[in-house]
């Protein structure tokens, strides 16, 4: 049985964790399923965002421990190809770090654990006022996982992110706010609609490749040595974009005052801006 559905609306994806009466707690199955609808999304040219939420009244309350510490074996770690253990977690936040659609967490509940921290790498995050998070690793006797050591100190800062993590107290979407962890707060029954009216302003709006690109550049650049790098890639990028048909289009859609029909695909058009980029893959 599927722990994960899948909606298509008006070029937006939507996942949601689908364990309503665990209050969506993380297991492999559901790992896997992420990961494979984000293998999806990526293939398919109609999915222009993705948004991720939960069933129910939580977000996702962490990993299942409801067999006790086997669970964080089990749910959070695992071997992959070079027999190497690995946290299901991090695998999780790695694919969608390579994500070629934007994506957006539509915080509905309790977001605790891996809840909190597979969030971390999506790129908006909007909250119900009823959303509660915590990085309560050290309560449970481990330690931050999902890759959250490199991603929440750059989301936050690191005071805020050491302080989180090392006390392990739940916090608000009012302190979540306030430290820019998510971007806005609200009503339980506006959140989906919010999230929704966020993903169509991406989609409808700007080429996919273009999108693509600039998730690319942004993301990576945060762990660039020198602004150098961005300018060589900002350069690549602006050169081969600009000979692009959506450039021309882009520029025609402007003088003709008509909205936009951009023709490239991110499945056959999406450059590589990259060439030296020499990070292991996500798997």
């Amino acid at each position: 049985m599927a722990v994960v559905r899948t909606d298509l609306t008006g070029g937006v994806m939507t996942l949601t964790l689908d364990r309503p009466e665990k209050l969506n707690a993380f297991t492999i199955e559901m790992m896997q399923e992420l990961i494979d609808a984000f293998d999806v999304a990526d293939a398919d040219d109609a999915v222009r965002a993705v948004v991720v939420t939960g069933a129910g009244r939580a977000f996702c309350a962490g990993a299942d421990i409801s067999g006790g510490t086997k669970g964080f074996v089990d749910v959070e770690k695992r071997k992959v190809g070079d027999g190497t253990v690995r946290d299901g977690g991090g695998l999780l936040t790695l694919r969608i770090f390579d994500s070629l659609k934007p994506v957006i967490a539509a915080v509905n509940g309790a977001a605790v654990g891996v809840g909190a921290t597979m969030q971390l790498p999506m790129d908006m995050r909007l909250a119900s006022e009823d959303a509660k998070f915590g990085f309560v690793f050290g309560r449970r006797g481990i330690v931050p996982e999902a890759c959250s050591s490199w991603f929440l100190p750059r989301v936050v800062g690191i005071s805020k992110a050491m302080e989180w993590s090392t006390t392990g107290r739940i916090f608000d979407a009012q302190e979540a706010l306030s430290a820019g962890l998510v971007r806005s707060v609200h009503k339980p029954a506006d959140l989906p609609g919010a999230a929704q009216e966020l993903a169509e302003e991406i989609s409808a709006n700007n080429a996919p490749v273009s999108v693509a690109l600039t998730r690319q550049m942004m993301w990576r650049m945060l762990g660039a040595d020198h602004p150098m790098q961005a300018h060589r890639v900002d350069s690549l990028a602006i050169e081969l974009r600009s000979a692009s048909a959506d450039a021309a289009e882009g520029v025609r859609s402007f003088t003709e005052k008509r909205p936009a029909v951009f023709p490239d695909k991110v499945s056959t058009d999406l450059p590589d801006i990259f060439p030296d980029w020499s990070a292991p893959k996500w798997q």
